[in-house]
This record gives C-alpha cells, sequence and structure tokens, in this order.
C-alpha cells in the first residue's frame, strides 16, 4: 500500500528500528528495491531528487510506485521527494500524488529555512502529504547541491527545538557527521549531539549521507533515535560497476534486459543488506 512516511517513521522511532530510504532512477532501480522489500517484510520508503524526477517523470514514477504498492500489499511503501529547492516544483509533485516531501532550505538563513519550510508544510498537510526539513548542512554533492567541506556545519539541538516548534514539520534530518556522496577520510560521527538532539525534539530524526558509513556507526545512531536512514551511492557504485564489468566481458551486448541484469543483482544485495543494517526486515 502507498502511505506516507509519518506512521512508518513513528512506529520506528518507537520500535528502535529505521525505515530505509533508497534513491531510485528508474523501473529497474525502483523495482528492485521494492520487490526486495517485499521479499524481507520491510516498509521502504523511495526517493527521488530533483534529478530523478526530471529523468523518469514524476506521473511515471507515480503511475509505477501505484502498481508496486498493489501488487507487494504486504509492505507499506512511501513515495518520497529528496532534497528539493524549488517550492513550486516541490508543490507540483505533491500534487501528483507524492506522499511525502522534502523541502531543502538548509542554506539560508535560520529565519529564511523556517520561512520556506512552513510554506511547504501548510501546502503540504492540506492534501495529507508530510514534509521533513534539514537544518545544519552536510558536506559533499548531492546531485547540483554541492556544499563543500568547510562550509558543512553541524545542528545545533536548541535550534533544532525552536525549528520544530516554528515549521511544523513532520521529521527532521540532522547533519551530526555524515556527508553525501562518499568519504574522503573516515566518517566520525558525533552521538553527544545526536543523543542531545534526540532529547529536545519529538519528531522522527532523519539521516542523510549514510552511503559509505560503516555499518556499526549506523547502527549506534539508529539506537540513540534515527529512524529513517538514507541510501543512494551505495547503490549506485555497485549497478553500475556490474553493468561495466557485464560489457567488459560482452563488448558487442547491446540487449538491455541482458546488461541491466547484473547491475540489478548487485544493487539487490546492498539493498538486502541496508534494510538488515536499519532493522526493518519484518517490520512491515
Amino acid at each position: 500500500m502507498l502511505v506516507t512516511t509519518k506512521g512508518l517513521l513513528v512506529k520506528a522511532q518507537k520500535e528502535h528500528y529505521a525505515v530505509p530510504a533508497f534513491n531510485i532512477h528508474n523501473l529497474e532501480t525502483f523495482r528492485v528495491v521494492v520487490e526486495t522489500a517485499s521479499a524481507l517484510n520491510s516498509p521502504v520508503i523511495i526517493a527521488g531528487t530533483p534529478g530523478t524526477i526530471e529523468y523518469s517523470g514524476e506521473d511515471y514514477l507515480i503511475a509505477i510506485a501505484k502498481e508496486a504498492a498493489a501488487k507487494h500489499n504486504n509492505i507499506p511503501i512511501a513515495m518520497h521527494l529528496d532534497h528539493f529547492e524549488d517550492v513550486e516544483r516541490l508543490k507540483h509533485c505533491i500534487d501528483v500524488g507524492f506522499t511525502s516531501a522534502m523541502i531543502d532550505a538548509s542554506r539560508m538563513s535560520f529565519d529564511d529555512n523556517i520561512k520556506v519550510t512552513r510554506e511547504v508544510v501548510e501546502y503540504a498537510h492540506l492534501s495529507g502529504t508530510v514534509v521533513e526539513a534539514e537544518l545544519g548542512m552536510l558536506g559533499g554533492r548531492e546531485e547540483n547541491v554541492v556544499v563543500d567541506e568547510k562550509d558543512a556545519m553541524y545542528t545545533n539541538p536548541d535550534a533544532a527545538k525552536e525549528f520544530v516548534e516554528r515549521t511544523g514539520i513532520d521529521s527532521l534530518a540532522v547533519a551530526i557527521g555524515t556527508a553525501h556522496g562518499l568519504y574522503k577520510g573516515e566518517p566520525k560521527l558525533d552521538f553527544e549531539r545526536l543523543k542531545e538532539i534526540r532529547e529536545k525534539v519529538d519528531v522522527p530524526l532523519v539521516l542523510h549521507g549514510a552511503s559509505d558509513v560503516p555499518e556499526n556507526l549506523v547502527k549506534r545512531a539508529i539506537e540513540l533515535g534515527i529512524c529513517k536512514v538514507n541510501i543512494a551511492t551505495d547503490l549506485k557504485i555497485p549497478f553500475s560497476d556490474a553493468v561495466k564489468e557485464y560489457f567488459k566481458e560482452h563488448p558487442d551486448a547491446n540487449d538491455p534486459r541482458n546488461y541491466m541484469t547484473p547491475g540489478k543483482e548487485a544493487m539487490k544485495e546492498i539493498v538486502i543488506k541496508k534494510i538488515k543494517m536499519c532493522g526493518s526486515e519484518g517490520r512491515a
């Protein structure tokens, strides 16, 4: 069934696990995620960035989601808009049928972030769509959003409390040391900061930039209150590597049904691993 993320994350928060949010790009990657989640009886969030929405088309993605929800009715599936900065584009996609939306105004001032986020919350809640926002800035690259390491900012716990109260958001993405893309060096997460945020904020907390983070660190973050974990880069690399390897072995190949298959199989292994890491297997 197609649902919002609110019930999924509240349940995860109470039961101390996380719901994985997988960034997809097309029918192949969409099917890998949903079919694997269904086999493991795990709730799942399908996430699309603005670039993915432009590439695959919001209408097509919602049509795929509805078909997937009907076919895999043993699990709840949420359709999430990830890292949108364009408010009007975000509103349009909400109207099309996405059940969850992230407005990313984290590069704005604190007050402007609140103003823009509040506007999205008021609009989204009219149709029952839930809203995620980000306070603080992760380093690295998320499509066209690039934040230099020196400009990355950790989430302030007191500011997080005020931000949630003034915006009315349903979940909060926090910056505690993760980064978009792959790490340069060894990840170091600020668990004390996460503890303090959890004490001050009631809404579910989200961990972005979880690709390439050691599993033990992600599990610790989940123990301390993270209940949604975003995964993107960790899916793209094995998929593309497997396709490249196929072409090395079959240089004359031209049938997508053949060269896409090893990519899907490689991606499936990662999806299984991440679901187990989040502790969401059997939680549907």
